[in-house]
């Protein structure tokens, strides 16, 4: 069983999963704050000076201004403005993802096909060159 796990473990595919997932853990941050930090900021603007992070309900019924006051007071809250804040940042970290693999798609080249360089003698059935005009081993006319 170790040897089965060996042999796994070892193969390029499985180094290469974990190079990815690694790098979607860092990349996901990375929106995460782009959405957080940048993005929600302006938005809320817009919207009407929202604060997303701290839009939020007591499910005791007492009124605290900020998050931090209700958690700090040990009050049981919806959190509904960090849900928006996932949703926000799921949507572009799937919108991105899609872009970046359609372009490298797109960039992804296909390999020409190699170019056959010899062919079969139809006599003696021999592999000769492809401009060859007599076959070397039986001499017929090709």
């Amino acid at each position: 069983m170790f040897k089965e796990f060996k042999e796994f473990a070892l193969r390029g595919n499985a180094f290469d999963l974990a190079v990815g997932v690694i790098i979607g853990v860092a990349f996901g941050k990375i929106v995460s704050s782009l959405v957080s930090d940048i993005l929600q900021p302006i938005l809320g603007l817009i919207i009407g000076r929202v604060d997303f992070p701290n839009r939020f309900v007591t499910l005791s019924g007492e009124h605290f201004s900020t998050l931090a006051e209700a958690k700090a007071a040990g009050a049981v809250t919806l959190n509904y403005g960090l849900f928006i804040n996932a949703i926000i940042d799921f949507i572009f970290v799937s919108g991105v993802i899609f872009l970046t693999i359609k372009q490298m798609n797109r960039l992804r080249r296909q390999k020409p096909e190699p170019q056959a360089t010899t062919k079969a003698c139809p006599y003696c059935l021999s592999v000769v060159p492809l401009r060859a005009t007599k076959c070397p081993q039986c001499t017929s006319a090709l």
